[in-house]
């Protein structure tokens, strides 16, 4: 993401507003290769007409057939169900595709989605989508896709409790300031320079304000407030991907498992192993898999910094709807699990897709965009395709995707 994108998608922003607030305030913008607007179009520029089919209009007009990029606020859905995009991208070539937020009303994957089935689309920054959520907020509070369907995930909100465990530390930090410091470093660094304190001290005190947060959100969690309670078949779902990565038995193996929650999973999943240890930076999940199962090893500790564990140790490394955590750094977690992984070991990793919605016994897809209450339908393979990228850096080789009602699943070989 370079400083020409987000001024374009400022713009689009900008354009947007043009718009009244009697529907979505969306807003296109066509950019040339040589960086220099071609058009600009929004939605009720024109009665009864998509942002998309007046853009085209005019790029029709001026007789061009291709672009460097287009930039849209919100992937709308038109009167007969179809994405507006898709007619532009039918007449007109274009090499890179930017979007801020689904449609308010997009509430499952669908194989027409450009956003999902072509390779060059890219994503507005959090705080560009939240922006776009503001302006359109009506919509899409009103939307399916709220948090609020959900009154224990709407209540329980990791940064909401960070926020307040920081507060009763003696350090107040604001919803802006965390949600522009989600890693745990950058978080620490704020607190340095507000307070003016060592940075071991800062890090230690957030490492502490979010174990708390956790331990509040999992000690006592079961699956009835999860998606998992409606997909029986999760459990089977793992052991189908790790065995296509694998003929071994997951009991022969010496098992890192990242991310334990409530410890409903890893009683579910491990009940036979004897070599696996079990990190998480809450303690109250790893005390109840200690208790159930002595003779494994817990560690608190953080999936990026897993210095008590020696180098090529492992044979596999889990991590299941953790990469996708509040404060996670997915980077340096991954370049963790390549240090402490065996050659040619695997790694399993899941990103949660969707929350219960209890009212009407049905799975919310996505996951929610840091400090709003809307969940984003397409945020859960953005997770997945920044993990892709991150193995490919690391090293890993053979990676693998399989998708199911509640998790997307990657895996990958240590090279």
């Amino acid at each position: 993401m370079n400083e020409n994108n987000l001024y374009w998608m400022n713009y689009s922003i900008d354009v947007s507003e043009r718009g009244t607030q009697s529907h979505l305030r969306v807003g296109i913008v066509l950019v040339s290769e040589y960086n220099e607007l071609i058009c600009s179009a929004f939605l009720g520029e024109e009665c009864d007409k998509s942002c998309c089919s007046i853009l085209l209009n005019k790029v029709l007009k001026l007789k061009i057939s291709k672009a460097q990029s287009v930039y849209m606020t919100i992937n709308t859905l038109s009167m007969d169900d179809s994405f507006d995009l898709i007619s532009l991208l039918n007449k007109i070539n274009i090499n890179e595709i930017y979007i801020g937020l689904p449609d308010p009303t997009l509430s499952s994957y669908r194989v027409d989605d450009p956003v999902i089935s072509l390779n060059n689309v890219y994503r507005y920054p959090d705080e560009l989508q939240s922006k776009i959520l503001e302006i359109n907020s009506h919509y899409f509070a009103d939307s399916k896709q709220s948090v609020k369907c959900n009154p224990y995930y709407s209540e329980k909100r990791i940064s909401n409790s960070v926020i307040n465990n920081l507060k009763s530390l003696g350090f107040i930090v604001s919803k802006k300031e965390l949600n522009t410091n989600k890693k745990s470093t950058a978080l620490a660094t704020l607190l340095c320079n507000k307070y003016g304190i060592e940075y071991s001290e800062a890090i230690s005190t957030v490492h502490s304000a979010i174990s708390e947060a956790f331990n509040n959100k999992y000690a006592a969690y079961n699956y009835s407030k999860d998606t998992r309670s409606l997909d029986l078949d999760w459990k089977k779902n793992f052991i189908f991907f790790y065995q296509k990565s694998s003929s071994i038995p997951i009991s022969s193996n010496n098992i890192l498992n990242i991310g334990v929650g409530g410890g409903e999973e890893a009683i579910n999943l491990f009940s036979n192993c004897t070599h696996i240890t079990f990190v998480d930076i809450a303690r109250a999940g790893l005390e109840k898999i200690k208790e159930k199962y002595p003779l494994s090893k817990i560690i608190v500790g953080n999936a990026d910094n897993l210095s008590s564990i020696p180098d090529n140790s492992h044979d596999l490394y889990v991590s299941l709807r953790t990469y996708n955590s509040s404060f996670f750094d997915i980077k340096e977690a991954i370049l963790e699990a390549h240090r402490v992984l065996k050659p040619n070991a695997i790694i399993i990793i899941s990103v949660a897709n969707g929350f219960l919605y209890p009212e009407e016994n049905c799975i919310i897809s996505g996951l929610i965009i840091p400090g709003t209450e809307f969940i984003d339908i397409y945020r859960s393979m953005d997770t997945i395709k920044l993990i892709r990228t991150e193995f490919i850096q690391a090293g890993f080789k053979n990676i693998k995707f399989f998708s199911t009602n509640t998790e997307l699943y990657i895996s990958a070989i240590n090279a």
